[in-house]
């Protein structure tokens, strides 16, 4: 019995050294204030937007549906710099972050638009709804994986690989968006038309195109007021014509993109001219 139970032991003790570390080590959560859960409690806010966009979806409330969708990115925006001003970022918060997003702006997304329009075309519809949703997926795995180096320079801080998440569910619901601004448009009602961005939003979201983002952005002071009177104005605007201008922001946001790879190249350019300086100048 002696022996049967040392032995047991011993086959225990080698199957835990065996386990990667990750599992070796039992990991608990640290106790924390409330104030440093908002970022989470605002990622789940998000989370749970996305999900009342399916359900709107399926009693056919389009417009709740985006609007759900568009308050999730909202939050989605608030989060991770909630975070960082309260100190309080964690890799719990990171993986929370990426199952929200995938919700929001993976599943969400691909069922309103198929539910729309895409479930005319049957088997074909429902695939194109499953590209995008494995695309997102993709989207952010990648980012997950990039969001851990360390090596890359600052510069690139102010660029993201593909279109966020955000960015591409909005790109996906652009048609209906479209359709809500202008009703008369019979093209903004072709289901070719809800594919078509569909497609487009899943091969710029997985695609290796430089796109701006808002992270490194900073106003000048002489600025200051002149934006929060244009972002006054903004806001105006969009409680008062707020499909009108949701198109022209996604008019804006594509156009922007072919900007943001000239000038990402042009940064990479300098910064790869400065680092082949510094390293001649390191080896004399």
């Amino acid at each position: 019995m002696k022996f049967r139970r040392s032995a047991d032991h011993f086959h225990r003790k080698t199957l835990r050294s065996r386990l990667p570390e990750r599992f070796r080590a039992r990991r608990k959560l640290k106790a924390q204030s409330l104030t440093a859960m908002i970022p989470n409690i605002t990622t789940l806010m998000a989370l749970c937007c996305g999900m009342t966009a399916i359900r709107f979806a399926l009693l056919e409330k389009w417009e709740l549906a985006i609007v759900s969708v568009l308050l999730a990115a909202i939050l989605d925006a608030l989060d991770g710099r909630l975070a960082r001003l309260l100190n309080s970022a964690s890799r719990f918060g990171a993986e929370l972050d990426s199952f929200s997003d995938f919700l929001s702006f993976g599943i969400a997304p691909a069922l309103i638009i198929y539910l729309r329009g895409l479930h005319h075309w049957g088997e074909t519809g429902w695939a194109i709804a499953l590209f995008f949703t494995v695309c997102m997926a993709l989207r952010l795995a990648r980012f997950n994986v990039m969001s851990i180096d360390i090596d890359m320079p600052s510069w690139k801080d102010g660029f993201s690989t593909g279109v966020p998440a955000p960015a591409g569910g909005f790109i996906a619901l652009y048609p209906i968006i479209v359709q809500h601004a202008f009703p008369s448009m019979a093209l903004s009602k072709n289901i070719i038309y809800y594919a078509f961005f569909m497609l487009l939003a899943s091969a710029l979201m997985v695609s290796r195109i430089p796109t701006f983002t808002l992270k490194k952005v900073v106003i000048p002071p002489s600025l200051v007021l002149p934006f929060l009177l244009v972002l006054f104005v903004i806001v105006g605007l969009l409680y008062s014509y707020p499909w009108h201008m949701l198109t022209f922001i996604g008019v804006i946001y594509l156009g922007l993109i072919p900007f943001s790879i000239v000038n990402f190249k042009k940064r990479e350019q300098a910064w790869e001219r400065e680092e082949a300086k510094s390293s001649e100048t390191e080896e004399l």
